[in-house]
């Protein structure tokens, strides 16, 4: 499993990251200048359909500001500021890889919500707060980089309080095997991909019910043939993150989408029951 989780950490190892954001956001002013969330979207909305697909789960999600969220696999810290922005929640962000932790934290900074969105570095596998400690889980684009889901999904409904909501926007397998790199893996050694199925069972196995389930694929396939359409992209986007083959990796993501070898998955489901062997001391 260490394995894995350092081959995880090394894909998303981002050396030098806040400074590289540092130089990138000199185009929107002086270092001292406060940003608008917003303006950040084509940096830290590190998933297919950027900023508009973490906007569509809040509101299936039905989140609203007396709600505590966690973000799982939180990177930059994007969906989390727009939460609390938008609803005015309070919004924690985990990761496994310190510089995004770091990053986000600087960009929080920026922001000026440093106040009401925090960050910490934890794995997704061992969430490092108490039972029943948030109204609403988020996780995208995350579960494809982890093997073991069962332990994924007991977790997030450990720490989810008994009604709570657990919002999932992902990457599917489809039909065939995919195209290599791809954003979240440079190869399959680290790319843990679940059918749709698959994925629903795992999930109610872990003590949810299923409130909300869409079949996104079509969607997302309309963005990217968007994205090609438009032209070359910003200097202010994921290639200032993950480096110079960030191209490559998008461009096979759409291909992968294209070909119906993967599909995007978008559902909400609600904690029921408990989960055995809850500790309540983390």
């Amino acid at each position: 499993m260490s394995n894995v989780l350092d081959g995880v950490r090394d894909h998303y190892r981002a050396t030098g990251l806040t400074e590289r954001l540092k130089t990138a956001l000199t185009a929107f002013g002086p270092e001292g200048q406060q940003l608008v969330p917003q303006r950040l979207a084509a940096l830290d909305q590190f998933h297919t359909r950027g900023l508009d697909a973490t906007a569509d789960l809040a509101k299936l999600a039905g989140i609203t500001a007396e709600m505590s969220v966690l973000d799982v696999g939180s990177g930059l810290g994007g969906p989390a500021r727009f939460l609390a922005k938008t609803y005015g929640s309070r919004v924690t962000g985990i990761d496994l890889c310190e510089p995004f932790v770091d990053a986000a934290r600087y960009l929080t900074e920026r922001t000026g919500q440093s106040g009401q969105v925090s960050f910490e570095t934890a794995s997704a596998l061992e969430v490092p707060f108490d039972d029943g400690h948030f109204d609403v889980v988020l996780l995208q684009h995350v579960a494809m980089n982890i093997a073991d889901r069962a332990q994924l999904y007991r977790e997030i409904r450990r720490v989810l309080k008994s009604g709570g909501r657990f919002a999932t926007f992902d990457v599917v397998l489809d039909a065939g095997d995919p195209h290599y790199p791809v954003p979240w893996a440079r190869t399959p050694a680290t790319s843990f991909l679940f059918t749709a199925a698959a994925t629903r069972e795992a999930i109610e196995s872990a003590s949810f019910r299923t409130a909300a389930w869409q079949d996104d694929t079509e969607a997302a396939k309309a963005w990217i043939a968007q994205l090609r359409e438009s032209g070359p992209h910003p200097s202010l986007n994921l290639g200032v993150v993950m480096g110079p083959d960030f191209a490559q990796l998008a461009a096979n993501l759409g291909r992968n989408l294209m070909e119906g070898r993967l599909g995007i998955l978008t559902a909400v489901f609600e904690a029921s029951g408990r989960v055995e062997g809850w500790s309540n001391a983390r």
